[in-house]
């Protein structure tokens, strides 16, 4: 083996190593876009070019550093036994250093800027994992955002007053301010109905039905499915998805189907100007079971 095939392919190494430098710094700082992007929900075509870029110039360098920048070939070892002599396996041993860990370690400048891209991207491929998670839950499967002295509004924020439904009408409404589901929660869906007042036989109980207005939430307790199907001759609310029926003048309790409890009841009144306001928020947590119940 002679000096000149421990020599580099490029008749500039220098040259080629600012251009391999160059190379990985742009990838370096695609990757960092590339999260920045990810992270703050940018436009798709900015993840693709940003992540294509970066892993296209990091790889174009680490082939021209092969290329250019390692010693050269063929490496031949003439030998005539099987066995190697103690000097045949130093001279081995040296070559081996000289044809790789030798080229790296002389470029530091390379191998920083290397480990820097591939240290970023390693970061970066991290996101997926934690912010496509979203945020904690914290006590969101407990509570709802309805408070007492929360107004009742529809999918445009207006406020519901009486005179807006009639006999046998039914609504979906939310809480004021929260109507839209980019700040509010999809557990806030509640369903409001115009029964006939007389619906209600009096206990001396506060029933919160004012007038025949009445309000469950919208969530199924069965797997969670929206229960927007008003049957008005039977006083019944029906799930479209596994066909559990409520009895909305018995406190919501399930009369047919798999649903395991009532719906939670959203105690309402009207307000001096005639508009629906909620009494207190519900007094359970909405949708399927997932706590243990006594």
């Amino acid at each position: 083996m002679t000096d000149a095939h421990l020599q580099p392919a490029s008749r500039h190494p220098r040259h080629m190593e600012r251009v391999i430098t160059a190379l990985f710094f742009v990838g370096l700082v695609c990757f960092g876009v590339f999260g920045a992007a990810y992270w703050q929900n940018w436009a798709a075509w900015t993840l693709g070019t940003s992540l294509g870029v970066g892993m296209f110039v990091v790889g174009a360098g680490l082939t021209a550093w092969g290329k250019y920048l390692m010693p050269r070939g063929p490496f031949v070892e003439e030998r005539h036994e099987l066995a190697s002599a103690p000097q045949d396996l130093d001279r081995f041993t040296n070559a081996v250093v000289a044809r790789g860990g030798i080229e790296v370690r002389r470029r530091k400048v390379l191998g920083g800027m290397l480990g820097a891209g591939l240290g970023v991207f390693g970061v970066v491929a991290a996101f997926p994992l934690i912010r496509s998670l979203g945020p904690l839950p914290g006590n969101t499967l407990q509570t709802t955002d309805w408070r007492a002295g929360t107004y009742l509004v529809d999918q445009q924020g207006r406020r519901i007053h009486r005179d807006d439904m009639g006999v046998g009408s039914v609504a979906t409404v939310f809480p004021e301010g929260l109507e839209n589901t980019d700040t509010g929660q999809a557990v806030d869906q509640t369903i409001l109905i115009h029964a006939e007042a007389s619906s209600w036989t009096p206990t001396g109980v506060p029933d919160y039905t004012p007038e025949g207005f009445v309000a469950y939430s919208k969530l199924c307790t069965h797997a969670g499915c929206p229960v927007g199907l008003y049957e008005r001759a039977l006083q019944l609310l029906v799930c479209p998805c596994h066909q559990s029926m409520f009895n909305i003048v018995d406190k919501g309790l399930p009369t047919f189907g798999p649903a395991p409890r009532p719906l939670p009841q959203l105690p309402i009144a009207f307000d001096a100007a005639g508009y629906l306001y909620a009494v207190a928020g519900y007094d359970q947590p909405v949708g399927p079971g997932f706590w243990e119940r006594s």
